[in-house]
C-alpha cells in the first residue's frame, strides 16, 4: 500500500516541511552525487551513522565495506554530529523519493498542529530516537546508518495520533492489478507499524545491511510520545477532523 494523498486541510504554509525535503534534495544531488560513485560512498564514510563509531567500539581507521568495489575507513570515535546528518542521506533515488513523499502526505499536517519552530525540533528529536534503538539492536555497529525514514516515523507517529480518523487515498497493487482505496489514517500506518515490526524481528542477529527496522520503530513511538507536548491544541483546534471524536465525512472503501 502506497499512500497518494490524504482529505486533511492545512492552515498553515509548511515551511518546515517543505525545507526538509529540500535539504535532503539538495544533498543528494550536490554532497551525494545523485548516486553516483565515489561521491556516494564517500558521503556515508563522511556523514553517515556508523554505530561502532559514535560508541567508540571501532578502531580509527578500520575499514567498513560498503560494496563488492567501495568501503568506509573511519576516523576517530566519537562523530555525534553523523546522529543529524545522517538523516538527510540517502542510499537511492528510490530511497529519496519514498522518503520524501511519505513526509509530504503526512508532515504538513503535524507541522500545523504545532507550529514551525515546534515541529523542527520535534522532527530532530524523532530522528534521534530512531537511531538510538537502531544502534542498540544492530546486529552489526559497523553497518552505516542512512535516511529521512526514522524521524518521518516520528511524523507517522504523531499523525496517527491527531487525525487517526482522517481518510488517506492509497495505491494498491494485486499483482499485476492496481487499484485506489481510501481507509482511515489509523488502518494504514498500523499497517505500517505491524511490517516494521515484523521486520524487525526478523532482522535480530542479522549483520548484513538492508532496512533499518528497528529505526522506523523508535522513530514511530517517539513521535506517538512527543507528540503530546509538542503540539498546540489551539492550532490543533483550527482542523475539522483530529481525534476520535472529529471523524472525516469520507465514507471508506474502494473508489470509484
Amino acid at each position: 500500500m502506497f499512500p497518494l494523498r490524504d482529505e486533511n486541510p492545512t492552515f498553515l504554509t509548511p515551511w518546515v516541511t517543505w525545507g526538509l525535503a529540500a535539504a535532503c534534495a539538495l544533498v543528494w544531488l550536490f554532497v551525494q552525487g545523485a548516486g553516483t560513485e565515489p561521491a556516494l560512498s564517500s558521503s556515508i564514510c563522511r556523514y553517515g551513522l556508523v554505530p561502532a563509531r559514535v560508541l567508540g567500539t571501532a578502531a580509527e581507521g578500520q575499514v567498513v565495506p560498503l560494496g563488492p568495489e567501495w568501503g568506509c575507513r573511519l576516523g576517530a570515535p566519537g562523530a555525534f554530529h553523523t546522529l543529524v546528518t545522517s538523516m538527510f542521506l540517502h542510499g537511492s533515488w528510490f530511497h529519496l523519493i519514498g522518503n520524501l513523499w511519505f513526509l509530504w502526505v503526512f508532515g504538513n499536517n503535524v507541522e500545523d498542529a504545532m507550529g514551525h519552530g515546534r515541529f523542527l525540533v520535534f522532527y530532530l528529536l524523532c530522528g534521534l530516537a530512531a537511531a538510538a534503538l537502531q544502534m542498540a539492536m544492530t546486529g552489526n555497529p559497523l553497518v552505516p546508518m542512512v535516511g529521512a525514514s526514522g524521524a518521518i516515523g516520528g511524523v507517522m507517529g504523531a499523525y496517527v495520533v491527531l487525525y487517526p480518523r482522517v481518510a488517506v487515498h492509497l495505491l494498491v497493487f494485486l499483482g499485476f492489478y492496481a487499484t485506489t482505496v481510501v481507509v482511515p489514517a489509523a488502518f494504514m500506518l498500523g499497517y505500517w507499524f505491524l511490517l516494521q515490526l515484523l521486520g524487525s524481528l526478523a532482522s535480530l542477529g542479522h549483520e548484513g545491511g538492508g532496512v533499518a527496522f528497528w529505526a522506523h520503530l523508535g522513530g514511530f513511538l517517539a513521535g506517538v510520545v512527543l507528540v503530546f507536548p509538542f503540539h498546540r491544541p489551539e492550532l490543533l483546534a483550527r482542523h475539522p477532523y483530529y481525534g476520535l471524536s472529529r471523524p472525516s465525512p469520507r465514507r471508506f472503501g474502494r473508489m470509484r
